[in-house]
């Protein structure tokens, strides 16, 4: 070391030593005076990052976002189903739904339009009826034979119990009882037939919307959309003539009921995954079709109001015989907190002045959220008896046409 290396005699500067120097006093616009200094705050970091805040009722992800549509929208009216005529000409559902368009041209189709009258129609049914009210007995033997499947597919639970596993959802126990669902479905759906009757070959058709009625296996799921195709399947057994329209109350109230008790057990016991859920923006977790037919039950009453949801007693009370106060106990039991900020829209709904209003309003929001969302209708079967014929008589719009001639020019 030399006297004369500078870089030896003295310490490097720091940088803080750099930034320590005070800044010369602030002084006040109005009074010339000095004020406090200010300086800027230190920057967020990696390990300290800033507070992340979601107000309550912040917009979801999922949030319905068409929410003006369905309001101006048109509530889906009742409509007769068309009965299927001979010669029949049953085959395998596939689907055929992979966009909007599809989606427009089967809300265009006959079909569409009398599949959401069907619903409609049930909902119209049990207007002012309670789930104990009586229906004619004996039951007729296609809604008896539908009883005893579902009540065959609860004896299942009881014999395929779950399995030890870690996870929050999808126990894979329900694979097993789906698996036996597949081999006995085709059993199943021909009892519902009368013997040696000329309708036996529809089982082939009717059976892929039973096996998706109850949920998927490989994701052990279940939504809107498998609810959905057990109300396509009623609607193909009502197309064939096994349901009337006078056996419409008795199929909500015994057969649709004693579904939804399935589909809760199935539910609860095998920790299905709610399957395209909206989270708090949705009205339950699992289904939409009980609010509709619930609130058609409600229409009228001369105590029970939309707001009456926030009486425990009444639900305690009254859930046993209307569906939509069910659904809210099955919601509150299942959620834990504040029923605004777990159920929102539901919350929201209770405001409503009356129940016929609560009833329109589903009608035309299961057609929007359930039956126009393309993640939901790509999985829907058609066939001979639920069937778009704008997807299978070439029909297509120019604009189609051309992007086909252009991915495949004619050669």
């Amino acid at each position: 070391m030399t006297d004369s290396d500078p870089s030896a005699a003295s310490p490097p500067v720091s940088s803080s030593s750099a930034t320590d120097t005070p800044s010369p006093p602030m002084l006040c616009a109005a009074c010339a005076g000095a004020t406090a200094s200010w300086s800027s705050p230190p920057p967020w970091s990696d390990s300290s990052p800033p507070p992340a805040y979601r107000p309550i009722r912040a917009p979801a992800i999922n949030a319905p976002t068409a929410t003006a549509s369905i309001v101006l929208a048109p509530v889906p009216q009742p409509l007769p189903v068309p009965p299927a005529e001979p010669p029949y000409r049953f085959e395998i559902p596939s689907k055929r739904i992979s966009s909007p368009d599809d989606i427009r041209r089967f809300h265009s189709s006959e079909a569409g339009r009398h599949f959401v009258g069907f619903v409609a129609t049930l909902s119209r049914s049990v207007r002012g009826r309670k789930l104990s009210d009586p229906v004619p007995s004996p039951l007729p033997a296609p809604l008896s034979g539908l009883l005893s499947l579902l009540h065959t597919l609860a004896r299942w639970i009881d014999e395929i119990p779950p399995l030890p596993h870690a996870s929050r959802y999808g126990n894979p126990a329900y694979r097993s009882w789906h698996a036996r669902l597949t081999d006995e479905g085709h059993g199943l759906v021909v009892a519902l037939f009368p013997p040696s009757d000329e309708l036996h070959p529809a089982a082939d058709e009717l059976l892929p919307y039973l096996l998706d009625s109850f949920g998927n296996a490989y994701r052990i799921d279940y939504g809107t959309g498998h609810e959905t195709n057990f109300a396509a399947f009623l609607y193909c057994l009502a197309r064939l003539g096994l349901i009337k329209e006078d056996d419409y109350p008795a199929l909500v109230l015994r057969v649709f009921a004693t579904y939804l008790d399935l589909m809760r057990r199935l539910q609860i016991t095998y920790s299905l995954e709610p399957a395209g859920s909206h989270g708090v923006w949705g009205l339950d977790d699992y289904h939409f079709l009980p609010f509709i037919f619930g609130s058609a039950q409600l229409i009228d009453h001369k105590y029970m109001k939309p707001k009456s949801i926030h009486n425990q007693d009444i639900l305690d009370n009254f859930s046993n015989d209307y569906m939509y106060l069910a659904c809210v106990g099955f919601v509150k039991k299942v959620k834990k907190g504040v029923f605004a900020e777990h159920s929102p829209m539901l919350d929201d709904i209770s405001g409503v002045p009356n129940w016929s209003k609560v009833n329109s309003g589903m009608l035309k929001m299961y057609k929007a959220e359930v039956l126009e969302k393309v993640p939901i209708m790509q999985h829907f079967l058609f066939g001979s008896l639920i069937k778009c014929t704008a997807f299978w008589d070439g029909a297509m719009d120019k604009v189609q046409l051309q992007v086909l001639e252009a991915k495949w020019p004619a050669r």
